[in-house]
């Protein structure tokens, strides 16, 4: 952590948000793409997310351990999300020094965004008012669409259609508790409980025929693919016949039975599928095709949630830090971790 910590304060930042990659022995910005050159506030909410789990784990400890969270506590401090709003009632995903506001990327829910909002309205600094979540991740209260998905109910709008890949129930929900966490919008965990199911049983029902599809073995979510890098969903068009193991594992949080299924099979399975650090990112079974690669933002979320299924760890400490209490509060949110005494 100190190696991770001493990293981030020396490294590029715009307005105190991180870019999207960095030269990882530099910490000069690589970009993304040709405008994305610069501040990436929706990565840059994931990373914070972990830093206060970590800024929690160590605030009671030892010296050493004191100082370093005061350290993660002024990089939290020092991102400026009262200026990602562009003078608007809504988050924009991107600026850059050079290209300024050209992304025009504002973020509007239902997606992997959650977090950014929730961040943005706690920051002690540079915090945003709340009709900045209700006017622009809930579109004036458009974010609600009842509708099904695979015959299961769902409350949200999603940004792709019906659903979209399993991710956007996982990154914002990593020390985020779903359990009981609810707003006028929706009810969380039972919204990504039935997200995930519906992912699952659109791969049951595979209208795309592809081998190896089945009760045991499901998950669409972006990772590699057979051509290149793809944000797999359950829809005939994004749908290209690749299983990604982070998808069913991450949701062990949701669908514990189903999703430990699913590892079984894998692990049944694995001189195609294990290697050194876990499952692969992804394979097809329709192709052949099992390639021994990791991504950590893939495999990352897999170690996250496991733990939060065994222990609660991540959660907990996430869902007790004051500044998050605070702003879930601003926002109209209700948890079982707003009510625990202090």
């Amino acid at each position: 952590m100190e190696k991770i910590v001493s990293f981030l304060e020396r490294a590029d930042k715009f307005h105190g948000a991180f870019p999207h990659w960095w030269d990882g022995e530099t910490g000069k910005i690589k970009p993304f793409s040709p405008k994305d050159d610069g501040g990436d506030l929706v990565e840059t909410a994931f990373l914070v997310q972990g830093l206060l789990a970590a800024h929690q784990y160590y605030a009671n400890g030892n010296k050493e351990e004191r100082e370093l969270a005061a350290r993660m506590d002024k990089l939290w401090r020092d991102v400026d999300w009262n200026w990602y709003r562009n003078k608007e009632n809504v988050l924009f995903w991107h600026w850059s020094p050079e290209h300024q506001w050209d992304m025009n990327f504002r973020v509007r829910g239902f997606n992997e965004c959650l977090i950014m909002y929730i961040l943005a309205a706690a920051s002690p600094t540079h915090g945003v008012p709340a009709k900045v979540y209700h006017e622009g991740w809930a579109e004036n209260g458009a974010i609600v669409k009842p509708h099904t998905a695979e015959n299961l109910p769902m409350n949200l709008r999603y940004q792709t259609g019906n659903i979209g890949p399993l991710f956007w129930a996982h990154y914002s929900f990593l020390g985020l508790d779903p359990n009981g966490l609810k707003d006028q919008y929706a009810n969380y965990f039972d919204e990504m409980k039935n997200y995930t199911l519906a992912n699952r049983a659109y791969c049951i029902r595979n209208p795309k025929n592809y081998k190896g599809y089945g009760e045991n073995c499901w998950g669409l979510t972006a990772s590699y693919s057979v051509k290149g890098y793809a944000a797999h969903a359950p829809n005939e068009k994004e749908d290209h016949g690749v299983i990604s193991p982070t998808a069913a594992l991450s949701s062990i949080v949701y669908t514990p039975e189903e999703s430990i299924d699913v590892m079984k099979y894998l692990y049944q399975k694995k001189d195609k599928t294990w290697g050194d650090y876990g499952f692969y990112d992804a394979f097809s079974e329709t192709e052949n095709w099992y390639p021994q690669q990791y991504l950590a933002i893939d495999q990352g979320p897999i170690a996250i949630m496991i733990e939060n299924y065994r222990s609660q760890l991540l959660w907990n400490l996430f869902m007790q830090h004051p500044d998050i209490q605070k702003g879930l509060r601003k926002l109209g949110f209700t948890s079982p971790h707003l009510d625990k005494k202090k």
